[in-house]
């Protein structure tokens, strides 16, 4: 078997990464605050009853089944769907790569109303797995897609000429090169699961954030709820732990010279009829039938009057909030993802950590957080616009950390070993060739973070200020009230626009690839 050696290297981090890092994990554990002060408020005594009580168990068992149960379909149909549209000879598998990536502009709350509106049926278990698969698996096939594109095919030529086959290149090869990269999207959906609450409480699964979200609403033991979340955080925990050792020691690095020759297709013969039905068996429960579902809303109730001066405004906040959340998120990831890529130690290995423990939060457990935070710390800003960017970048940083460290383990360590031979300083390896290298890390990372931002219900329904809605805020108002009619607008606008950067980011993740660092003395 051919490994690489690790990129990361136990030296002193440098401050100029070390210190944005830190800032990045402070606001990522800002919510850990408010958790401990509510759920201590009662004694010790209350947080021990509490967690014995069968009753939790129960919630701890639903939630990690059902967590375990879309996490390893994901990486089944995510890492299937990568290989097919990068090392397969299928046709049209240019366009499949957009379309493989649409899910993610389908938000899960939206998903589940879709099926629940067709078949009740499929509440409970079952269409939460469903939903919550459909709309996932894209968070595996992205950096799996990307690492697949990054390796270099003499590997997998000299594999051949050892009398390997092409079944155990591909598993014994190919896979556990890109490792890290599957193992980095399987935390984000691992985490995405723990943390969703519009498709359980559309499918009416009681998982830990639905049952949170009642102690909430309830307002009669908010102590019950933060003990409850710390739950999540604990089991965010482990799942990070388990991240890092299934990532492995290797990495995907190129450690010979000159640039690597496209690969060749792999012929699928016989099985490209079986490489469509996979590709149809995914698309049209994942894009077509919510697509179809919105269509009946809107054309069902002909004669409702639609204010298309709500929907652009509420489109405009949307658009506004994404981005500043994208632009933040990102630039606080990136030195997070630099030193967790390249530098090993427990100061890394903190930081990076730290960024995943609010992902696994409820979306309402975060925006209460921020509430208290900002009535303590931040009262000018208390339901204003930087409060609720804040509450996107401490859910969704993990987003842009994952892929930027993903992008900068691909990436050969030796070209900024070059840079600083000839003199360059820290900052400017990072802005010449360490950034230029993660382009395409940081892109996905920025887009994903975008569409998360986008679709994201609990933290705006809170925080969003005073008179000011957006697509989410108001399509779920209907939905949750079965009025598909009014919610159809709004439903297809949030679909069309997360779909634009989505497909972008679907058509560019190859072109980004190709990107070169430039050395220069400017």
């Amino acid at each position: 078997m051919i490994g690489f050696p690790r990129t990361a290297v136990r030296t002193r981090p440098p401050a100029s990464l070390v210190l944005p890092a830190a800032v990045a994990a402070l606001i990522a554990l800002a919510p850990i605050w408010y958790l401990a002060d509510r759920s201590l408020s009662r004694g010790w005594s209350e947080v021990v009853d509490e967690l014995w009580r069968d009753r939790t168990a129960q919630l701890v068992w639903r939630s990690v089944l059902l967590t375990a149960v879309v996490t390893v379909l994901c990486v089944l149909i995510g890492v299937t769907a990568a290989w097919l549209v990068e090392r397969s000879d299928l046709p049209g598998r240019r366009l499949l790569r957009v379309a493989f990536t649409l899910p993610l502009a389908i938000p899960s709350y939206l998903s589940a109303f879709a099926w629940i509106s067709w078949d009740r049926e499929l509440a409970g278990f079952t269409g939460a797995v469903l939903v919550l698969t459909l709309v996932s698996f894209p968070y595996v096939m992205l950096p799996a897609a990307a690492a697949l594109r990054h390796l270099d095919p003499a590997l997998d030529d000299v594999a051949r000429s050892l009398g390997r086959t092409r079944w155990r290149v591909a598993v014994g090869l190919t896979v556990r090169q890109i490792r890290p990269s599957i193992a980095a999207g399987a935390l984000l959906v691992a985490l995405y699961v723990l943390s969703d609450f519009g498709a359980v409480a559309a499918m009416r699964y009681e998982a830990f954030t639905w049952v949170i979200y009642g102690a909430y609403r309830a307002g009669f033991n908010p102590a019950r709820a933060a003990i409850l979340a710390t739950v999540l955080v604990a089991l965010a925990l482990v799942l990070v732990l388990a991240e890092a050792r299934a990532r492995g020691r290797a990495t995907t690095a190129r450690v010979g010279a000159g640039t690597a020759r496209p690969h060749t297709p792999v012929p699928l013969g016989r099985a490209t009829p079986l490489a469509w039905l996979f590709s149809a068996a995914v698309l049209l429960p994942a894009l077509v039938f919510p697509l179809w579902r919105i269509g009946v809303w809107l054309t069902s109730y002909a004669s409702t009057d639609v204010d298309l001066a709500d929907v652009g405004a509420s489109l405009r906040s949307t658009l506004t909030y994404a981005a500043l959340a994208a632009v933040a998120a990102t630039l606080l990831a990136f030195p997070v993802g630099v030193l967790a890529a390249r530098h090993k130690g427990p100061v890394p290995a903190a930081l990076e950590r730290s960024t995943y423990v609010a992902h696994a939060l409820p979306g309402i457990v975060v925006a209460i957080s921020l509430v208290f935070v900002g009535v303590k710390l931040l009262r000018p800003v208390y339901l204003e616009w930087p409060l609720l960017v804040l509450g996107y970048v401490v859910l969704f940083l993990p987003l842009a950390v994952g892929s930027v460290r993903a992008s900068v383990e691909q990436s050969s360590p030796r070209m900024e070993e070059v840079a600083r031979s000839l003199g360059s300083g820290p900052m400017r390896v990072l802005r010449r060739v360490t950034g230029p290298l993660a382009l395409p890390g940081i892109g996905a990372g920025a887009a994903m973070v975008l569409l998360a931002t986008m679709k994201e219900l609990p933290v705006t329904l809170v925080l969003h200020p005073t008179g000011t809605d957006t697509l989410a805020t108001q399509l779920w108002k209907y939905t949750a009230v079965s009025d598909y009619a009014n919610a159809g607008p709004y439903a297809l606008a949030l679909v069309a626009f997360a779909a634009v950067p989505t497909a972008l980011l679907g058509i560019r993740q190859r072109a980004a690839h190709h990107a070169t660092p430039v050395l220069s003395d400017e």
